[in-house]
This record gives structure tokens, C-alpha cells and sequence, in this order.
């Protein structure tokens, strides 16, 4: 079609799909590209859902009033006080950031990197991506002053930025922002009038407790859409559900009347069923805090397990604080892997590491990177077994790593990085 945005293939979707078919195939292969949440689904909430088969009708757009009503409380104990009348819920917070987009019109500032859907989602609805580089340590937030330049100069070139879309915690490096980075981007959206669009679907997988992210949301309350779902927290990716909180502003309320009739057009209402569960889910009773805190000790316990194999490797790694995400540097072991190996970027990493270890993985450019750069994405969310009596051992397991079949994991990380690195004793 003539004009038409020539989109790829989600790249976390892509490589999964590749290596579905290589395991379908008989081959032995370690999935660390997707953000898949490898971990079964709560039994109560899997009743509530249950319950709710016979809701087959469409309902409001915005969502049900219980659903938004819970959605309203889940923000309101994480400082947020909300209106529920101004939550939008959809069939999953990617569906709702597209809708979102199209409503607020004009160019999207992203970070670099970013998740791989932001800049496609902007091509998507006719608008530019402009990209900022994050600080470092600071991922998921576009420099600041970075953030000024690039809009000043996009609006003398005769662009219109009018939004920029920032995660906390972010994917893909699994580090949490700064409250003075958040802060600082608060007071710069504010001085070039942007909406902040924050992604907080990770914001329940905060290794410390006591040092949550911080959301613009608190800073620039007039201005900031805050969206989650259940995805990451409750690992029901395939339940497509997701919420946005708009702002109580003038700018929230024409948001408002601008994003129901998109989303009018687009899935008419969010699943009904899958609905009640969440609604159920955002009340956040004492099952679904417990499976949440399980969970969390889990990535933790796992991401820092890999995260050591890779910086004992020789790769540079900020520390990870949260989600299930490492965004490891090779560039220090870049004469070695070019030698060795004729690896030379990133995406070299990914096929040598792919063909000949059958470990799936993302490279930079997936991520908004330039040039290549000798950097990958790892997502440990899927080693924690394969099938659901070992993900439920993996929940309860007051040591996961000694359970066999993730010990085999790390035995098969171990042996690639090994092989890699030109270190033939791999790590015990």
C-alpha cells in the first residue's frame, strides 16, 4: 500500500517464535530473548476468571466501573491518588500506548534504548520518533538535558514532538531511574509542554521494596499518563489486559475524550472475563501480594545468578534492580570475540551464541542502539523450569538455583560463556 510505514516484526516476538520452532525441531535451546514471564497462573486468579466465562457482552470502552475502580485503589497506595473515571482500560498496555499515541498526535521523544515497540508504535500512527540517549545508569529516561536539545532542535527543523514515553523500571536494562532523573524530566516536559507517557508495567518488580521507582507522575501530575497491566507482575501475558491512569488536568481530560473514541475503534472493550480477573488482581488481596513478593525473590535471585556468570565473563553491567532483565557490554572483550570468534557487534553475539548454543537473545539494535554496539539483552524469566510444577517449585524454593533443572540452566550459560570467552573451567 502506497505510504504505508514499513514496520518489522516485534523483535522480542520474532525471536521467539524462531526458537519455538527450533525446540519444536528437537533441539536443545535456552529462551533469554522474549519478555515472556515463565510462571504459572495464581489458582484464584484462574477461578475468577473462570467465574466470568459467561460474560459475553461488551461493556463500557473505558472498562468496566469495578475494574477501574481497582485500578484507581492499586494507584492510590502507591501515591497516585486517581479518578477512576479517568482510567482507560484496554486488551493489554501495548494495545492502550498505541491508542494513547494516536490520540495525543505529534512526535514521540523514546530513549535509547528503549523497548523495541515504542519508536514502531510512533512510525505506526504517522508520527517521528525522536531519540534521546539515556544517562548512564539511568535507563528507561532520556537525558534530561539531551531531552531539551533534541526537542529544540527537532520543533527549528519543523517537527512537532509532543510527547515522550519513558519506563520505569525499564526494559531492556533492568535498571530503575533516579527520583533526581525523574525529577529532572518532570521539570523539562513541563518547560517544552510534553505529555509523559510512563510505562510502570514493571513497577512491582523492584528488587528493594524500600527504593520503589519513582514516577513522573508525582512530579508533573498535570501531565503524566501512567500505564500498567498484569503482564510482568502476575505473568498472564496472554490474558491481554492492561490500564492507563490519565491525568487530573485540563490536558488528562481532553485526553480522556480524545482516547475512548480511539479506542472505540479500535477492540470496542476490553475482554469482559479477563476483566473481572483483573479487577480482582488490582484489589491486591493477600494471595496476589504473596504470588507478587514470591515472584520478585525469584527474578532477583536468578537475574544476579546470570548477571555474575556475565560480569565474571569480562562484560560490563550496571547493576540490575529490578524485572528480569540484563543488558550485558562486551565491548571489553571485543579484540578477543572478533579474533576468536569473527563476532564484531552485537548481532554477531546473538548468532554465535544462538547457532552454536541454541541461547536466544536480543541484540542493541533491537533497542534503538547505533552502530552495533557489542551489547545484548538477556531475559532470565524463562529458566525457571518447563512445565508448571517446576515454576511453582521455583516460586517456593528457598533456593532456586539449587533446584536441578535451573542449575542445568546456568550449567548450559556457563558452558556457552566458556566457549565464548576462550575459558574452558566454567563456573560451578
Amino acid at each position: 500500500m502506497s505510504g504505508a510505514p514499513s514496520i518489522p516484526m516485534s523483535a522480542t516476538l520474532a525471536a521467539d517464535e524462531a526458537l519455538d520452532r527450533r525446540r519444536r525441531a528437537g533441539e536443545q535451546v535456552l529462551p533469554m530473548a522474549g519478555g515472556e514471564i515463565g510462571l504459572p497462573v495464581l489458582p484464584a486468579l484462574r477461578r475468577r476468571l473462570a467465574a466470568a466465562a459467561d460474560a459475553n457482552a461488551y461493556g463500557p470502552v473505558a472498562g468496566s466501573r469495578a475494574l477501574r475502580a481497582a485500578a484507581a485503589g492499586y494507584w492510590g497506595r502507591r501515591r497516585l491518588p486517581t479518578d477512576p473515571e479517568l482510567v482507560v482500560a484496554g486488551p493489554g498496555s501495548k494495545p492502550l500506548l498505541f491508542a494513547l499515541l494516536l490520540a495525543l498526535g505529534g512526535d514521540v521523544v523514546v530513549p535509547v534504548p528503549s523497548w523495541v515497540s515504542y519508536a514502531a508504535q510512533a512510525r505506526l500512527v504517522g508520527a517521528r520518533p525522536v531519540p534521546v540517549p539515556i544517562a548512564p545508569g539511568q535507563g528507561g529516561v532520556p537525558d534530561p538535558e539531551r531531552l531539551r536539545a533534541a526537542v529544540t532542535a527537532a520543533r527549528a527543523a519543523g517537527h512537532d514532538p509532543r510527547s515522550v514515553v519513558v519506563t520505569l523500571p525499564d526494559n531492556p536494562t533492568g535498571s530503575v531511574a533516579s527520583p533526581g532523573t525523574v525529577r529532572a524530566l518532570a521539570a523539562a516536559a513541563r518547560e517544552l509542554d510534553l505529555v509523559i507517557v510512563s510505562d510502570e508495567i514493571y513497577c512491582d518488580l523492584v528488587y528493594d521494596a524500600s527504593e520503589p521507582a519513582e514516577s513522573p507522575a508525582l512530579h508533573a501530575p498535570e501531565r503524566t499518563v501512567v500505564t500498567t497491566g498484569l503482564t510482568k507482575n502476575l505473568a498472564v501475558g496472554g490474558w491481554r489486559t492492561g490500564v492507563a491512569r490519565l491525568p487530573d488536568s485540563d490536558t488528562g481530560r481532553a485526553l480522556h475524550g480524545r482516547l475512548v473514541p480511539v479506542a472505540s475503534q479500535i477492540w470496542s472493550s476490553p475482554p469482559a472475563p479477563v476483566q473481572a480477573a483483573a479487577a480482582y488482581a488490582f484489589d491486591e488481596p493477600p494471595e496476589v501480594v504473596e504470588r507478587v513478593a514470591a515472584s520478585r525473590r525469584l527474578h532477583e535471585t536468578v537475574a544476579r545468578a546470570v548477571a555474575g556468570r556475565l560480569t565474571d565473563a569480562g562484560a560490563l553491567l550496571a547493576p540490575v534492580r529490578a524485572t528480569c532483565y540484563l543488558y550485558p557490554d562486551f565491548t571489553p572483550l571485543g579484540d578477543r570475540l572478533a579474533r576468536a570468534h569473527d563476532v564484531h557487534g552485537g548481532a554477531d553475539l546473538v548468532r554465535f551464541l544462538g547457532e552454536r548454543h541454541g541461547i536466544g537473545l536480543l541484540p542493541a539494535g533491537a533497542f534503538g542502539e547505533d552502530g552495533d554496539p557489542l551489547r545484548i539483552r538477556a531475559a532470565t524469566s524463562r529458566l525457571y523450569g518447563e512445565d508448571d510444577a517446576q515454576r511453582t517449585a521455583a516460586l517456593a524454593a528457598p533456593d532456586p538455583l539449587q533446584l536441578p533443572w535451573i542449575r542445568a540452566n546456568l550449567a548450559h550459560i556457563d558452558a556457552a560463556l566458556a566457549d565464548l570467552t576462550g575459558t574452558r573451567t566454567p563456573r560451578a
